[in-house]
């Protein structure tokens, strides 16, 4: 997907839902998404494709590629790469093209939003972004901040908050049946 996040990834994503729902692994209509960090993005990219999920969870996930770009505590050389040598002054359409955020009015999926507050990889403003202009369109969406911990959280993060975290994905999947 180097070069192209939301493209071949997303195509091959749907294309193994669709297959698992072909052999009868899963309920087409008890389908939920949730990823972190690309699978954030992903996760992100997806709602604003499709409303076949129930329910989605974002997790430490990008939504502008043009805010994100320089402020990640991994390197500009990082997006330059991933996004195919775009940058906002080479190729800024692009970023905009493969920003979740762009695709906001087309979301119909309810979305919860999980972000640690000293995330330094994908920083929480991309949270507060997606949240606000959900919210602004009158969406349904809810925002979980996790203050002292960092883009490690559901792996290194305080024990309380790795609990709370999988408890309200669980809660926000059981609320939407």
């Amino acid at each position: 997907c180097v070069g192209d996040w939301g493209g071949k990834d997303y195509d091959d994503l749907i294309a193994g839902v669709d297959h698992a729902l072909s052999l009868g692994w899963v309920d087409g209509d008890r389908l939920y998404v949730t990823g972190g960090s690309y699978g954030g993005f992903m996760t992100n990219w997806v709602i604003g494709r499709t409303d076949r999920f129930k329910a989605a969870a974002t997790q430490r996930s990008i939504s502008n590629n043009i805010s994100a770009f320089g402020t990640s505590d991994i390197g500009w050389h990082f997006w330059e790469h991933e996004m195919g040598d775009a940058t906002p002054w080479r190729d800024e359409h692009k970023l905009v093209e493969r920003s979740p955020l762009t695709y906001v009015t087309n979301v119909k999926t309810p979305l919860l939003i999980l972000h640690a507050e000293r995330d330094l990889r994908c920083p929480i403003e991309q949270a507060e972004q997606l949240f606000t202009a959900l919210r602004v369109l009158g969406k349904e969406a809810v925002f979980v901040r996790f203050p002292e911990d960092n883009h490690d959280l559901t792996r290194g993060g305080k024990p309380r908050h790795r609990v709370e975290h999988c408890r309200r994905i669980a809660d926000w999947f059981d609320a939407h049946p």
